[in-house]
């Protein structure tokens, strides 16, 4: 195994506290009770994928949910149920990641939405009046601006390609299964933190055995 440099991280689920079936719900009480059949943690639909990697606009996205659900929804409803999935930050991993990238390389890489991210950005400075998400990081990306999500091994690629990592000296921590075998694919190391986990001491336990 390689020495890890470089860690790059998942940001809902890891920094972030994500509850995909308060989204589910929210959606199913209007109406909407088929929800998962278009978006859950390990699937997105063509419509959510597109608004993932920026091809659609908030709107034409309103629009398009419009269609395929065939519901009568204002978009803020929309907006609003699809917002009830993000939660707070956790403020003591973010300490932890202030020191963490003191020793390593870190980066940020998230699959988002431009609704998304505008919501959790106001949530990060509700709480952090004055400072920017992006300082912790080298770079942070988002899938909407990027143009390209996970779990695609290009995606993971493209990172690599910019920064000049080695793959085999990169760390990847996900929360969802699918995106780490995508990593697995574009040679990162990887680590699947589960909701029961503990970030620091799954990545302190993990970098030991380098």
């Amino acid at each position: 195994m390689h020495s890890i440099k470089n860690i790059i991280f998942d940001l809902g689920g890891i920094f972030l506290q994500v509850d995909y079936q308060k989204t589910e719900d929210a959606f199913v009480a209007l109406g909407i009770s088929n929800f998962a059949s278009y978006y859950k943690q390990d699937f997105v639909s063509k419509l959510f994928e597109d608004f993932e990697t920026g091809l659609i606009t908030p709107a034409d996205f309103c629009n398009g949910f419009r269609q395929i659900t065939n519901a009568h929804l204002t978009n803020e409803q929309i907006e609003t149920a699809w917002n009830a999935m993000l939660g707070d930050f956790w403020t003591e991993r973010l300490v932890w990641l202030e020191m963490i990238g003191k020793q390593y390389h870190v980066y940020l890489f998230s699959n988002t939405n431009e609704t998304h991210y505008h919501a959790l950005m106001e949530i990060y400075h509700q709480s952090n009046p004055g400072h920017d998400l992006s300082n912790y990081f080298i770079k942070d990306y988002y899938s909407h601006i990027l143009g390209m999500r996970k779990p695609y091994k290009e995606s993971y690629l493209r990172l690599l390609n910019e920064h000049g990592l080695q793959a085999q000296e990169t760390l990847f921590i996900d929360d969802t299964l699918k995106n780490i075998e995508g990593a697995k694919e574009a040679g990162l190391q990887t680590l699947l933190l589960l909701p029961t986990m503990d970030l620091e001491k799954e990545v302190t336990a993990y970098l030991k055995k380098e």
